[in-house]
């Protein structure tokens, strides 16, 4: 599964530059699908839904730190467990209840967005 920022984050930024999939963004800043991996132009995801890679996105959140679910691996295919919980000072990155993936599907998320790794 993903993993979401809890709302006892302080803004410190300790995660964002831990993560392998640049998932992690600052509250309000808009997101893209390309930021960070391989991907560009239009692309189908793993889930099947289509997106254009470089558009920029609506922010999840206006005031924490989030993490974008089609994104996130849970550092797998990078490291033994998800860095952005290994580093935070409050423990608010926890494992995200509505967007459960296995562990196969995650690889081969990461696998989808840095195919050259």
């Amino acid at each position: 599964m993903a993993i979401i920022i809890t709302d006892e984050c302080i803004n410190c930024g300790a995660c964002e530059p831990e993560c392998p999939n640049t998932a992690i963004y600052e509250g309000a800043d808009d997101w893209r699908y390309k930021d960070g991996t391989s991907l560009e132009g239009t692309v189908v995801l793993t889930n099947g839904r289509e997106v254009d890679a470089d558009e920029a996105q609506e922010p999840i959140s206006d005031e924490l730190y989030y993490i974008v679910p089609d994104k996130c691996t849970e550092c797998k295919g990078f490291h033994d467990e998800p860095q952005c919980a290994a580093v935070c000072p409050v423990d608010c990155c926890v494992p995200d209840e509505d967007h459960v993936e296995t562990e196969e599907e995650l690889l081969a998320k990461q696998r989808f967005m840095h195919p050259e790794d």
